[in-house]
């Protein structure tokens, strides 16, 4: 295919996409589990309003557009608050993927000043984690050891336990893990990583915006947040049960000491200083607007509703 000569006006543009996409899946219908949440008109409507009215800005440069540091500011604060530690320091991203990225990024370069004896690093990570892990430990070259799952395919701590050496920086655990949707045993995991001395990350990307919710209703859920000591940081999607609009995902550190581990600058280019929080060069705006909507949209009753709903 070739650039068109000829531009085709806007309805004939908006016909053909509407062409196209008549034999996707009816995510409306409840049938796209992980791919698209739905929590009805009303909310989609907000959505696309906020996203809109966001959708040139750039939050690469917060001096620019203070509204949106402000925006990602409460939302950081808003599900650190709910993860139990309202101190936490984080960054919003495009995604679970890039939160795992920058959770194992961190991991890495804060290993390089406190663990310098890990030459070759490794994580503990369990068999059932996201792939996702297994994509950051390609890009940073720390190597992935599979933990294997009990009989009731939550990660065997007695197992990462005799998995662990000197070149361990890091244990993972799910809230939940995709394939069977059970919560690791992040007490166990947690106390292991403290006890050694090294960094501990709850992947909560799925459950992270529903599982604090249903423990308000409840629900006997055990410990996987960062009320456990030991956790250091967590991934939290708002696009999934947090019902964000896409890409929208929270990556959140104990404390700023540790999350200044995840950044990059670079101050000898011709162009001036340039930094980046996260992997993202450029930051749509329209994500972080929209995230910051839905949170005081539906506030507490919303989600507590919502999370009767699915569950």
């Amino acid at each position: 295919m070739q650039l068109p000569r000829h531009g085709q006006s806007h309805d004939q543009v908006l016909a053909a996409l509407s062409a196209f996409r008549a034999r996707d899946a009816d995510w409306k219908s409840g049938r796209t589990f992980s791919l698209v949440y739905y929590g009805g008109e009303e909310l989609l409507c907000l959505l696309r309003d906020a996203f809109w009215m966001y959708f040139s800005e750039n939050a690469l440069n917060p001096q620019a557009f203070p509204s949106l540091r402000r925006f990602e500011t409460e939302v950081l604060a808003m599900v650190a608050d709910l993860l139990g530690h309202p101190e936490a320091a984080g960054t919003m991203t495009s995604g679970g993927t890039e939160s795992i990225l920058m959770a194992v990024k961190t991991a890495r370069d804060w290993a390089r000043v406190h663990r310098p004896q890990a030459t070759e690093p490794e994580m503990l990570l369990p068999a059932t984690a996201h792939p996702a892990f297994h994509k950051a430990a390609h890009y940073f070259g720390v190597r992935a050891v599979l933990v294997p799952p009990g009989a009731d395919f939550r990660t065997d701590a007695a197992a990462a336990r005799a998995l662990l050496n000197d070149q361990t920086i890091l244990v993972v655990g799910s809230a939940p893990s995709y394939p069977q949707g059970v919560i690791d045993p992040i007490t166990d995991l947690a106390a292991l990583a403290q006890e050694h001395g090294i960094l501990c990350h709850v992947d909560a990307c799925l459950g992270g915006m529903l599982l604090p919710f249903l423990r308000k209703l409840g629900e006997p859920l055990p410990p996987f947040d960062f009320a456990i000591p030991g956790v250091t940081s967590m991934s939290c999607d708002l696009h999934k049960y947090g019902y964000a609009a896409k890409g929208a995902s929270v990556i959140l550190y104990r404390d700023r000491a540790l999350r200044q581990f995840q950044f990059v600058a670079y101050s000898d280019w011709s162009g001036g200083l340039y930094g980046s929080p996260s992997a993202a060069g450029t930051r749509p705006g329209g994500p972080i607007a929209a995230a910051w909507a839905v949170l005081h949209y539906l506030g507490e009753e919303g989600y507590l509703r919502m999370a009767k709903a699915t569950i």
